[in-house]
C-alpha cells in the first residue's frame, strides 16, 4: 500500500518514537504578516523541525507572467533542502497551524522534486499542541547537510499553452480543469486578487476548503472520492487556484481520492489574467 500524503498526531509520534529518523518542516505562514511564521516558530515548535520562511523560500518574486507566485527553481529549492540534510529519500513531514494551503504547498514542492515520502501533518502545530505533545523553542539543528538532486517529476506541473488546449477542448477526453478559489472569484464578482475577474472556460469550481471536515480535519478518503466523484478517475485533471498555492491541498486531496494524474498550473489564474489574448469565463460554475 502506498504512504499517505497525510498523516496524524499520533502516527508521527509512533514514528518518532521507533527511532524513524524523519524531518520536520514548520511552515506556518500568514499572508498579511511577513514575520508571522518566523514569530510563531520561535514560540513553540515540533522538536527538531526547521522553520521554512514560506514567501522567501517558496516562491520567486512576480514578474510580468509567471503568476503571483512563481515556483523558485529546481536548483534553488534543491540547495535549500539539502542545507536542512534533506535528500531524496528523506521522510519529511511539513506542517503549519492548522491545515491549509502553506504545507500543501511544500508537500507538493518536494513530490515534485522527487521526494516520495513527503507527508503533511492533518491538524498541524494546532492539532500536536492540543494533543499534549512537546513543543520546542529551541531551532533545530542540522546534524549534516546532504546532495539533493532533484528530480522534476514533468507529468505533476502543466504549462499555460497545455491548460489553453484544455480549455479549448472542455473536457471531451481530454483534460479537467479544476479552479480551486471560492464561487466568488470564480464567478468574477470578487477582483480582490488580480484586475481580472472570472476564471478559465471549461473549468470546474472545487473550492480547496471543502477537501476538510467541518473541525478543520482532511476528510477521509472514501469523503473525498465523493467530493470529486464528478472527475473521471481515469482522467487528466490540471488543478489552478489563483496564483498556485490553495490549488495545492486540491492536488494532494485528489490524490489521495486515489487519482493518479493530476498536474498543478503553477501561475494559476494570475498567469492567465495577464495575458489579453486568454479568454475569461464569468458566472455560474460549468459542469465538471
Amino acid at each position: 500500500m502506498s504512504l499517505s500524503n497525510v498523516l496524524s498526531v499520533k502516527q508521527l509520534k509512533e514514528r518518532i518514537t521507533s527511532g524513524e529518523q524523519i524531518v520536520l518542516l514548520d511552515v506556518r505562514f500568514h499572508p498579511k504578516e511577513p514575520a508571522y511564521g518566523k514569530e510563531a516558530y520561535a514560540k513553540g515548535h515540533l522538536p527538531g523541525a526547521h522553520f521554512i520562511d514560506f514567501k522567501a523560500s517558496l516562491t520567486d518574486p512576480a514578474r510580468e507572467h509567471g503568476g503571483r507566485s512563481p515556483l523558485p527553481t529546481p536548483e534553488r529549492l534543491a540547495e535549500l533542502f539539502g542545507s536542512l540534510g534533506i535528500d531524496r529519500d528523506s521522510a519529511v513531514v511539513a506542517y503549519e497551524d492548522g491545515n491549509g494551503p502553506a504545507a500543501a504547498r511544500l508537500w507538493w514542492v518536494l513530490r515534485y522534486l522527487g521526494v516520495e515520502r513527503a507527508q503533511v501533518l492533518d491538524g498541524g502545530f494546532s492539532a500536536w499542541e492540543s494533543a499534549g505533545e512537546p513543543v520546542s523553542q529551541e531551532p533545530a539543528v542540522v546534524a549534516a547537510p546532504r546532495e539533493f538532486v532533484p528530480a522534476p517529476q514533468a507529468d505533476w506541473l502543466v504549462s499555460v499553452d497545455e491548460v489553453r488546449a484544455a480549455s479549448a477542448n472542455r473536457g471531451e477526453g481530454g483534460a479537467r480543469l479544476v479552479d480551486s478559489r471560492d464561487a466568488a472569484q470564480y464567478a468574477g464578482r470578487d477582483v480582490s486578487f488580480d484586475p481580472v475577474g472570472g476564471h478559465i472556460p471549461g473549468a470546474a469550481n472545487y473550492f480547496w476548503k471543502d477537501v476538510l471536515s467541518n473541525d478543520g480535519a482532511w476528510k477521509s478518503t472514501g469523503q473525498l472520492r465523493e467530493r470529486f466523484t464528478a472527475l473521471p478517475q481515469d482522467a487528466e485533471i490540471i488543478v489552478y487556484c489563483g496564483s498556485g498555492i490553495s490549488a495545492t491541498p486540491n492536488v494532494l486531496a485528489l490524490k489521495e481520492a486515489g487519482y493518479t494524474n493530476v498536474k498543478l498550473y503553477a501561475g494559476s489564474w494570475s498567469d492567465w489574467s495577464s495575458d489579453s489574448s486568454n479568454p475569461v469565463a464569468t458566472g455560474d460554475e460549468e459542469k465538471a
